[in-house]
């Protein structure tokens, strides 16, 4: 391939391993920029569109987009939070859902902020951790670490640990809980601010965003009377309405309409309540709105 040609490529750096590798694999792929990625290598290039994906340490793609080395990046919100890296945000991936908590030991008889005025909090996140403080006028000391920092608690090295929790097990597990949320967070794409093939990365956001939005809608089929219809249109209202369709029995219709994923189940039995029927659930895996 030559320079000029290569010059051309639009640049995606993505996680080079972990579960996080595998789900923006997938989002790609679902998006239409498939790729094989052979052992070790640092590049792959996508077979229909000129695009290349370069496989990276998940918390170096912030800075690396803000560096314009990569044109757009899949990371975590958090990760582009605490490195400060001045990207653009362009959309959220709906995977990944975490939170970063202030946690405490069981037994410290820590209850309040103000009682961690000067003790050590260990963290992988002492930008964001700190900023927080500052904002509630708590100053502490930082132990600034990477990777799992629970167990520096029974170290001796902190008094308090600031760190991603998703089910709390293992806080249960350490004794610990949690004393304050600092934030939420999920997987974002993220762009440079000086891409250099802008349409082209909006044309691949746009195709990101169908898997997105999709992922969280399905497409709900059922027959109901014409006597409840309204009942049903209420029920289920549809993205901008439903699509309702005569049978040949004309005292029945069928109703066709989108509904989010997470309402399925109970939107169903309302259904069955005024007497619809054939209640069929298709998922959706592309979708433009």
């Amino acid at each position: 391939m030559s320079d000029e040609r290569q010059d051309h490529l639009l640049r995606i750096g993505v996680p080079s391993k972990g579960r996080l590798a595998e789900v923006a694999a997938l989002l790609l792929g679902d998006a239409g920029l498939s790729f094989r990625r052979t052992e070790r290598t640092l590049f792959a290039r996508c077979k229909d569109m000129p695009v290349e994906v370069t496989f990276l340490r998940t918390e170096d793609i912030p800075v690396l987009a803000a560096e314009g080395a990569i044109d757009l990046g899949i990371t975590g919100a958090d990760l582009v939070a605490e490195s400060g890296a001045e990207v653009v945000h362009r959309l959220d991936l709906g995977v990944g859902s975490c939170r970063l908590a202030l946690c405490v030991p069981d037994d410290a008889g820590i209850d309040d902020l103000r009682k961690l005025a000067t003790k050590r909090i260990a963290t992988s996140f002492p930008r964001i951790t700190r900023r927080w403080l500052a904002e509630r006028s708590i100053e502490a000391r930082f132990v600034e670490l990477t990777g799992s920092v629970e167990v520096m608690i029974a170290l001796g090295v902190a008094d308090a640990i600031v760190d991603l929790v998703e089910t709390g097990s293992t806080l249960a597990a350490n004794r610990l809980h949690v004393l304050h949320e600092i934030g939420r967070y999920e997987t974002v794409l993220v762009q440079h601010p000086g891409c250099r093939e802008p349409l082209l990365a909006d044309r691949i956001v746009r195709r990101l965003e169908g898997i997105v939005i999709a992922r969280s809608w399905s497409l709900l089929e059922y027959n109901v009377p014409r006597s409840r219809l309204a009942e049903a249109e209420k029920i289920t209202p549809g993205f901008d309405s439903p699509t309702v369709m005569q049978l040949e029995d004309s005292s029945w219709c069928a109703v066709r309409a989108m509904v989010k994923r997470g309402d399925v189940h109970a939107v169903m039995e309302r259904l069955e309540v005024i007497g619809a029927s054939a209640i069929i659930e298709t998922r959706i895996g592309n979708c433009r709105l």
